[in-house]
């Protein structure tokens, strides 16, 4: 069972994200600078402000973390070659790339491990991580576009691009025995529904090796708080006299 044993391991499990597409550049500077309080696995942005994560986050360990075909997925193959060839030139560490669903739909798996194939070899030896939206899927459909991800050379499958309605625990958690039974050799990273350290707690212990929210900061926090900030007053040792 996954143990998490302070705030410093929890932080370095979720990648804290920020895709509001009406963020300034302000709110990214200060977004940027929280992340950095905490030290958080990565930061997910917009590609717009690659650069800005880049520069504000070069002298810690957080990764850079952009998307490619988001938040549909309907761009052609080359759209999105182009989109991940543009994001790695401005520095970024990983991608988040959503699949076509409607090759999901059409049963078109074969399409899906050639697009999968050919944005990971333009990585190289970066992190991809395929955004699948289980919420849109039926079970056998998931399963099967977990195998075809995993056999094209993904490093992970990302549950949802967060910007459909939030699963409950259990949805998730079968999301999760899914892509374990159906592609064991892949990483899995759960993005919505995750904005409590319980519910963070619960999809780790389920097998996640990773999580994506928004609330990241604020998960961080409230676990320091309970398990690192309290202070407990020892009660004093009395004898009476005739001890």
């Amino acid at each position: 069972m996954y143990q998490i044993k302070n705030s410093k391991e929890l932080a370095n499990v979720i990648e804290y994200t920020n895709l509001n597409n009406t963020a300034t550049e302000a709110e990214m500077k200060e977004f940027l600078e929280r992340a950095k309080e905490f030290d958080f696995r990565a930061v997910v942005i917009n590609p717009t402000f690659v650069p800005l994560a880049k520069e504000a986050l070069k002298d810690t360990n957080i990764k850079v973390v952009t998307v490619i075909g988001f938040p549909l997925g309907f761009e052609s193959t080359e759209s999105k070659i182009g989109e991940a060839k543009a994001a790695i030139e401005e520095g970024a560490d990983e991608l988040d790339m959503v699949v076509n669903l409607s090759y999901v739909k059409d049963k078109k798996y074969d399409k899906i491990k050639e697009e999968v194939s050919k944005v990971k070899k333009i990585l190289g030896d970066k992190i991809l991580k395929v955004i699948i939206e289980t919420q849109a899927l039926e079970d056998s459909e998931k399963a099967e576009v977990s195998k075809a991800i995993e056999d094209a050379g993904a490093d992970y499958i990302k549950t949802s691009t967060g910007f459909v309605t939030a699963p409950t625990i259990y949805e998730t958690v079968n999301d999760i025995n899914i892509v374990q039974r159906y592609a064991p050799s892949i990483k899995i990273k759960v993005s919505s529904g995750a904005d409590t350290y319980k519910i963070a707690n619960q999809i780790l212990t389920a097998g996640a090796d990773t999580i994506g929210t928004t609330n990241g900061y604020q998960i961080v926090k409230d676990y320091r708080n309970l398990r690192e900030n309290t202070q407990v007053t020892p009660k004093p040792i009395t004898f009476s006299d005739d001890e």
